[in-house]
């Protein structure tokens, strides 16, 4: 794609060819999964859906899929990258979830992008899709009383595609090596903090999305060099399409527009958030794992920022830190909006 994007095309022409690319290079890579159980045959016209890739996620997956199904995803679509902890076999097990098994390089597949816009483009097309991690929890406003086919249903009454979320990453108060998280635990009950501020914002002229940065990892980990700190802009709501493909994680996708969630003439915008919860009891094992394995974005600098850390601690509480209590609480901060969704 970089190749692509060096091109002296016109912008809107060099957009089109990386949509293109991603779109073939994906369906090339269809031949890396192995369905371990396939039950999109019971997927509904109207369902929603949701997309993940995930590897050693066990004792997370039973909470994770609650919180989603009590939202209101119809289905789950997940892939699993060679897990030995019994993610798989759990998985398997759920009535509502299809599970593909690959024992690819996580890295040399987009970091499991070329996975996900394979299956988005076999069975997301005109369906509303959430493609998440089993970290990340989405909230937005009314979510405690209006699940997400009332948010969808308003959506495309008025003509929205595609839902932005920030990811905000939410923290226990003392070291995580000290806490204690027991499987299918609502993460929140240890992770409860939250940065309310220290974020910096900067659109992509190209791409035309948002570009968000800071909060406790900018902090802690990246304090020398903040540009470098994890991108915390999402896309994870899409009524998707199969001309769609996403570029970058769930940062940015094309076509462009579907990245301009935001209102340039000073109306509201809807936005919500994507509660982050990274920072558990084993957080420590699994980056140690992950900085060994050298699977991730720009050889594994953000795991490796995690790890000198751990020498003196993991310890992201500060004096600034605010309790998180709803969602009303997060657009008083600013870190949400209801735009015209009274």
């Amino acid at each position: 794609m970089l190749g692509l994007n060096r091109l002296h095309w016109p912008a809107q022409i060099r957009r089109r060819a990386i949509r293109q690319w991603l779109i073939g290079r994906a369906i090339r890579r269809r031949r890396l999964l192995r369905a371990v159980v396939d039950r999109t045959s019971v997927i509904g016209k109207r369902d929603i859906l949701c997309f993940v890739t995930l590897r050693n996620e066990r004792d997370r997956l039973p909470f994770f899929l609650e919180y989603y199904r009590e939202l209101g995803v119809d289905h789950f679509l997940m892939v699993d990258n060679d897990s030995d902890d019994g993610s798989s076999s759990f998985l398997a097990r759920q009535d509502d979830v299809s599970l593909w098994h690959t024992t690819a390089s996580y890295k040399k597949s987009r970091y499991g992008m070329d996975w996900l816009n394979w299956l988005l483009f076999r069975y997301g097309n005109r369906h509303w899709c959430l493609t998440v991690d089993p970290d990340e929890f989405l909230i937005y406003p009314h979510w405690d009383t209006r699940p997400l086919p009332a948010l969808t249903k308003w959506l495309h009454a008025t003509g929205k595609r595609s839902v932005p979320a920030m990811l905000l990453d939410m923290y226990p108060r003392g070291a995580i090596e000290d806490q204690t998280y027991r499987e299918g635990q609502n993460p929140f009950e240890v992770a409860r903090w939250f940065d309310p501020a220290n974020y910096i914002i900067r659109k992509n002229p190209f791409w035309g999305n948002l570009w968000i940065q800071g909060g406790p990892r900018t902090r802690a980990f990246f304090s020398d060099n903040p540009v470098k700190s994890p991108a915390l802009n999402k896309i994870p709501l899409v009524k998707w399409s199969r001309r769609f493909a996403y570029a970058s994680s769930t940062h940015m996708l094309l076509p462009r527009g579907l990245n301009q969630v935001y209102d340039e003439d000073g109306g509201e915008t809807f936005s919500g958030c994507l509660l982050h919860a990274k920072f558990l009891p084993g957080f420590v094992e699994k980056s140690a794992e992950e900085l060994d394995r050298k699977q991730h974005y720009a050889n594994s600098q953000e795991y490796r920022a995690y790890h000198a850390s751990m020498r003196t601690g993991t310890q992201l509480w500060c004096d600034e830190s605010r309790e998180y209590r709803d969602w009303r609480q997060l657009e008083e901060l600013g870190l949400i909006a209801r735009g015209n969704w009274a």
